[in-house]
């Protein structure tokens, strides 16, 4: 059994993934190098590049948190093609017309503000408690139901590498489906298109700039890019009486005069997890030792 290095108790690693990789195998790497539990907080396709946030410890439960936070996007988009998987992993068939650069143009502020998306197929969506992928795959008709997104910003940004494409760069919320986009911005033109590159850029706090490969990180390097916790929550430090301070370890609600919101809050200097003041009270919300 390998034996764990001295690494924090928890904190992120902000990998820039590269394309082919999953991000389960990313995941395992720094599980190994760490030698302690670790998850990714918000999956990225092995087509897809870039910002990987991989809780390291306790840190993983805080995915919850991070699912929901802005997310920015390079994407690549080919038209006049089609495939049920909607990239160019799946086959590909060179069907409907290439719009011009200035069509496309005109059809992405309609695709700003909150929308309705219908996720892929093949997907990680769930479905009678098996993924979309796994009933795609194995040709079971299935049906899902269109869920809200939003989306902050398209723009523009020109071809891209790949004949008769163009990159968009996206700024949105959550749960975004970027390929289901490619595909409604294609049929807002009358013709198909599959996503050819992604590249995620931004997620929440984690961004391209301050990512590490993840060939380079080693045992002996990797409490250097171990990001704390407590340094990538926005909130305020919670001060408590010594009175009542101690209840809260307990689960008990304690009265102050803080105003309603989220709070870190620690335990003789160490953070120690996540508060919430709700009409005047507070309550331990996650406890992360």
């Amino acid at each position: 059994m390998k034996r764990p290095v001295n690494v924090r108790e928890f904190g992120f690693i902000n990998v820039d993934k590269e394309t082919g990789v999953s991000s389960s195998a990313i995941v395992n790497k720094i599980k190994w190098l760490s030698g302690v539990p670790c998850g990714h907080m918000g999956t990225l396709d092995p087509l897809a590049s870039g910002v990987l946030p991989v809780g390291v410890g306790n840190a993983t439960r805080l995915f919850d948190y991070f699912l929901e936070k802005k997310k920015e996007y390079v994407a690549e988009f080919t038209f006049g093609a089609y495939a049920d998987t909607l990239d160019t992993t799946g086959v590909v068939e060179y069907i409907g017309r290439v719009p011009t650069a200035s069509e496309v143009q005109k059809v992405l502020p309609s695709f700003e503000g909150k929308i309705l998306q219908m996720p892929p197929k093949y997907s990680a969506k769930n479905v009678n408690g098996r993924r979309g992928y796994e009933l795609a795959r194995a040709g079971v008709e299935f049906e899902l139901s269109p869920k809200e997104v939003e989306i902050y910003a398209l723009t523009f940004l020109g071809e891209g590498a790949t004949k008769n494409s163009y990159k968009i760069k996206v700024e949105c919320g959550g749960g975004t489906y970027i390929r289901s986009l490619g595909r409604d911005i294609a049929e807002a033109l009358s013709t198909h298109a599959v996503m050819s590159a992604l590249r995620r850029t931004k997620s929440g706090v984690f961004t391209i700039e301050k990512s590490v490969k993840i060939a380079d990180l080693t045992e002996e390097n990797i409490n250097e890019y171990l990001i704390p916790t407590e340094s990538v929550l926005p909130f305020e430090r919670l001060e408590l009486t010594a009175k009542n301070r101690a209840k809260i370890f307990d689960g008990v609600a304690i009265e102050t005069d803080a105003k309603d919101g989220q709070y870190k809050f620690y335990r003789e200097g160490v953070f120690y997890g996540i508060a919430t003041v709700e009409n005047g009270f507070a309550k331990l919300t996650k406890k992360l030792c």
